[in-house]
């Protein structure tokens, strides 16, 4: 079967389904840049942290706190915490995120949790998400924790915190 034009996928001989791009690279185009979990070319931390809470707000997620951890943590540079009000909400908010990431070129980050929905991460590369139920929040007390590594009262290791 001879390649679609209309960008749809079709089947080489083989069988296989190549889609557009498959079939420009086969051509000889030259591959695209790979869009990195850790943002576009460019694109800076602040921007990435805007996107970020502008997408849990619109989705309704609650208390929203964002802990500046730059220079104090080789982990990342921002830790953005907050919660769903259940499983189903954690699992929309999360879903938001993603889309909303994506949409904006930064990549799809690390995810961990999505299946059990009582504490969702995504690791962005400069930014970390915790999206909590809040029992689970409040067993974790991550706040505690990170707040003091950001105000600088915590001692080498934070986990003594």
């Amino acid at each position: 079967m001879a390649p679609s034009s209309s960008g749809a996928a079709t089947c080489n001989q083989r069988g296989l389904t190549l889609n557009a791009q498959t079939q420009a690279l086969s051509k000889g185009a030259t591959k695209p840049a790979p869009t990195s979990a850790y943002g576009s070319e460019g694109s800076k931390p602040r921007d990435l942290l805007g996107t970020i809470l502008s997408s849990l707000d619109d989705a309704k997620a609650e208390d929203i706190t964002h802990i500046d951890i730059a220079g104090k943590s080789a982990v990342a540079d921002h830790l953005v915490i907050t919660s769903g009000r259940s499983h189903r909400h954690v699992n929309a908010v999360s879903d938001r995120l993603l889309r909303d990431l994506k949409n904006g070129g930064y990549g799809s980050p690390r995810v961990e949790g999505m299946p059990a929905c009582d504490w969702v991460l995504m690791d962005t590369g400069d930014v970390i998400v915790h999206i909590f139920r809040p029992e689970v929040r409040d067993f974790y007390n991550l706040e505690k924790m990170w707040l003091q590594v950001a105000n600088g009262e915590a001692g080498d290791n934070p986990l003594d915190a």
